[in-house]
């Protein structure tokens, strides 16, 4: 949405480069400022009610921009419509996943792998980044771009429940006690594999 904002307000019927302008630099200004928010709030909140809110919102920002530009809502209420849209996924992006996913990275990785997994973990989030941005305008030509916004939006769909179930709240732990928390589920897991198989021989008579 920041790269190719101009395109997608033409499609919402800006035609205006003044208007083209000013719509580009308001995305600008709410990336930077909600950033500023994020750093305020992740400390006091949480990783994981952030991760939330953040990926509930672009859920449903992706959503309305794509049903806006599919349903060719033309004048100042689609324009208006539109730019809002845009303007809060960016929002929910920068107090969500954009600087979240930075500092999980750094945290959940334990200590003898930090440093290999951090920059892995860095290079997946620049190919992704990289992947995204040059198959959009293809994937626009193929599917529209209110498409694209709706498979977008099924994406962010899915990142609300990967977050519910595999992203844990690391607030207030120290990196050793997040080491131990990933330890201790798994732990937790390798001894419901072995009363499975315990049960297992019970009923089988061993």
């Amino acid at each position: 949405m920041v790269y190719y904002s101009p395109r997608i307000f033409k499609d919402a019927g800006i035609k205006d480069t003044s208007s083209l302008l000013a719509a580009t630099i308001a995305v600008g200004i709410t990336k930077t400022s909600f950033i500023l928010v994020a750093i305020i709030l992740i400390d006091k909140l949480g990783r994981k009610p952030l991760l939330y809110v953040g990926t509930i919102g672009m859920t449903i920002c992706q959503f309305i921009t794509g049903a806006s530009l599919s349903l060719h809502i033309r004048g100042q209420m689609g324009a208006a419509l539109t730019i809002l849209s845009v303007c809060g996924n960016v929002a929910f992006f920068s107090i969500g996943i954009g600087p979240i996913c930075w500092v999980l990275t750094s945290e959940i990785f334990p200590l003898r792998l930090r440093a290999l997994a951090t920059a892995l973990g860095s290079i997946g989030n620049r190919v992704c980044n990289g992947l995204i941005t040059m198959s959009f305008l293809s994937m626009a030509r193929s599917i529209t771009v209110g498409g694209t916004f709706f498979l977008y939006a099924a994406l962010s769909a899915l990142s609300v429940a990967f977050v519910y179930a595999l992203v844990p709240e690391t607030k207030g732990k120290s990196l050793e006690e997040i080491e131990m928390l990933f330890r201790g589920q798994s732990n937790l897991r390798r001894r419901g594999v072995e009363l499975g198989e315990a049960d297992h021989d019970i009923v089988l008579g061993k």
